[in-house]
This record gives C-alpha cells, structure tokens and sequence, in this order.
C-alpha cells in the first residue's frame, strides 16, 4: 500500500493521483520540488484495434508536463517486463509522431535518488 500522497503545489490535476507504484510517487515529488506543472495519466494513447473497432492495445504514460509538452513513463520493473513497455513506446511513436516522450528507467530514478535522497522504489 503507498503512503498517503502529499499535497503536491504544481499538480494541475482536479482529483488528487492515485500513484500505481511508489516510484510514481517519487518522481512526483521530484516534479513538485521544481515547481514543475504536471499531471497524472491524463491520456490514453490507443496503439490497436480489433475489426470491429475496439481497443485492444492502449498507453497511458505516468505524467503529463504541460508547459514542456512532454509525457513521462516510469519504469523500475524487472528487463523483461521493460521489454514490453519500450514496444509500447516504439508503437506510440510511429501512431502518434507529434508526442514528445520519454522513458525513465531503474537506473535513472537510482540516480536521482542518490542525488536527492529519495527512497528506493522498488
């Protein structure tokens, strides 16, 4: 279970995030911290379609920087599972070219951590 998520100045959300993982809350501070407008979730990217015209393949990446234009997606997950999300990503890309977006891995949020004495994620 995540610890209470804080009363964070720079979300331009309206209903308080619900942070999938503790990594999510993490970089959310981070983002706070700078004063950094962002959001989270608030769009799903659909990557596929059956026949008939469902979803079948979607992508919402973690966070939004508005004044950036930019999407984040954090990932502290084990490789094989990371393979998966840079498929998504590689997906994303070719569907939607004008979406600016990045990955943040493991040994990024390890970086930041050191530097800011953030707790571990995983």
């Amino acid at each position: 279970m995540l610890p209470e998520t804080p009363d964070f100045q720079a979300y331009c959300g309206s209903e308080p995030p619900r942070f999938a993982n503790p990594a999510e809350l993490e970089y959310a501070k981070i983002l706070d911290w700078y004063g950094i407008p962002w959001l989270y979730e608030p769009t799903t990217f659909v990557l596929e379609r059956d026949e008939e015209g469902r979803v079948t393949e979607a992508f919402a990446p973690d966070f939004y920087l508005p004044e950036q234009d930019l999407y984040l997606e954090v990932t502290v997950m084990k490789q094989s599972l990371v393979t998966r999300k840079n498929r998504k990503l590689r997906k994303l890309r070719q569907l939607y070219p004008d979406v600016r977006i990045k990955l943040f891995y493991e040994r990024d949020f390890e970086r930041l951590a050191a530097r800011f004495g953030l707790k571990k994620a995983s």
